[in-house]
């Protein structure tokens, strides 16, 4: 269905207690522009104000943030652990508030994606105090990236990272001011680590069974769900990705059946699943394989909210969101088109993004590009116009004309009674 004015993509939709005006979804988009310390500033608020104020009551998931210093290893990626940190992001959320729409912060923990080099560099911030952070990950099996296999996290370790997952997320939530949390169990990072058999080859109550595998992102979610409720919590999984070179287990299937099972009876209440679709793998496109599909997801989530990513444009979005009802998320269209929604509903044409801008510092490719032109508006008579229509109707009508302002001045005022 191409009418805009019917389509479920541009109709309102709840997620959790939240009232959005459509079903257009900024997705979560890693951009480097943190400063050092993982804190973000005037230019990440510009960005974000960009892209609220096109169109009140747009959701946002804001770009993957760090839940601790053990927990990242990337520069210029944001966190939610610090004073400082927390402050900056609440002056984003204030904006895209104030603007009447709606943000998520995704919740990150790197694992063995992370460059060891920088975690061993993170004892030089101040508010962290003396010591390494060890590159770890689910297991010890080497990613192609490093030339060294990560230390499997400890038990204790896994319980700890649980708790800086529910730290983060009151962080956000409480005093940053974001509407909920969005946990990153996707794309090869660490909680997906532990889901693939590709790379968790961990012999404990953490790894071998499908049960075992899907323990800590269980365990997360359930204490971010403590933390903030779960009408504030919601996961995002890519059962297909090889955007971390070595991910994508043979078969995703049962691993991914049992964990969305489990999510939908535990809570029930979750503000969204986030399914990233086969084929897209980070910001690279590819067929999907003979066989890859996430019906097997939608079937088991039922008519719970459900958010898809990957690769749609205007018309397969519209089409997705008429035949499932679904949120569909879009993430280089909003690098590219600040007023991503508007363009849509008028079907305007769409800005050609660099993608050697996507990640970096500075304006270029990141709060620049340009809005629509505004619809000029329908001309206006002139003042001749006017006063010829209005002597031609009373000519008609055989009336007297009114006098022209001019006339009137300094006639004596006749006040009504």
């Amino acid at each position: 269905m191409s009418d805009v004015a019917t389509s479920k993509l541009f109709q309102p939709i709840t997620i959790g207690d939240l009232e959005l005006q459509h079903r257009v979804v900024m997705a979560p988009v890693m951009r480097f522009r943190a400063n050092s310390q993982h804190e973000m500033g005037p230019l990440n608020q510009e960005y974000y104000n960009q892209r609220a104020g096109c169109c009140s009551g747009t959701f946002i998931i804001a770009e993957a943030t760090m839940i601790a210093p053990q927990a990242g290893g990337y520069k210029n990626a944001p966190g939610i652990w610090t004073d400082r940190q927390i402050a900056s992001w609440k002056e984003i959320v204030d904006g895209v508030h104030a603007r009447g729409s709606f943000i998520f912060l995704q919740l990150w923990d790197l694992g063995a994606a992370a460059e060891p080099s920088i975690l061993l560099a993170e004892e030089d911030y101040p508010w962290v105090g003396a010591g390494k952070y060890p590159y770890v990950g689910a297991g010890d099996l080497l990613f192609p990236e490093h030339t060294e296999p990560p230390r499997p996290l400890s038990v204790d370790e896994i319980h700890e990272h649980t708790w800086l997952f529910a730290n983060a997320a009151r962080n956000a939530v409480e005093q940053a001011g974001f509407d909920g949390v969005e946990i990153h169990a996707c794309n090869g990072y660490l909680l997906d680590q532990f889901l693939q058999t590709n790379t968790n080859n961990r012999t404990d109550e953490y790894g071998g069974s499908v049960e075992n595998r899907i323990r800590f992102p269980l365990e997360v979610v359930d204490a971010v769900v403590a933390a903030v409720g779960a009408k504030k919590t919601a996961i995002r999984i890519s059962p297909w990705s090889r955007f971390q070179a070595g991910m994508c287990m043979k078969n995703p299937k049962p691993t991914f059946s049992a964990l969305v099972e489990r999510l939908r009876d535990t809570h029930p209440d979750l503000a969204y699943l986030h399914i990233v679709e086969p084929g897209v793998h980070g910001t690279i496109a590819h067929h999907p394989r003979p066989g890859e599909s996430n019906q097997f997801i939608r079937e088991i989530w039922g008519e719970r909210r459900l958010i898809a990513a990957g690769g749609f444009t205007r018309k397969s979005g519209m089409a997705a969101a008429e035949h499932t009802g679904e949120l569909i998320a879009y993430g280089r269209a909003f690098i590219e088109n600040p007023d991503l929604v508007r363009r849509f509903k008028k079907d305007l044409p769409l800005n050609l993004g660099d993608p050697s801008t996507y990640y970096g510092t500075g304006r270029a490719g990141y709060t620049d590009y340009p809005f629509a032109p505004a619809e000029p508006r329908p001309a206006l008579p002139s003042h001749h116009a006017i006063w010829c229509s209005l002597w031609k109707m009373l000519k008609h009508s055989k009336t007297e004309p009114p006098l022209p302002s001019s006339a009137m001045r300094g006639a004596p005022m006749v006040r009504a009674h």
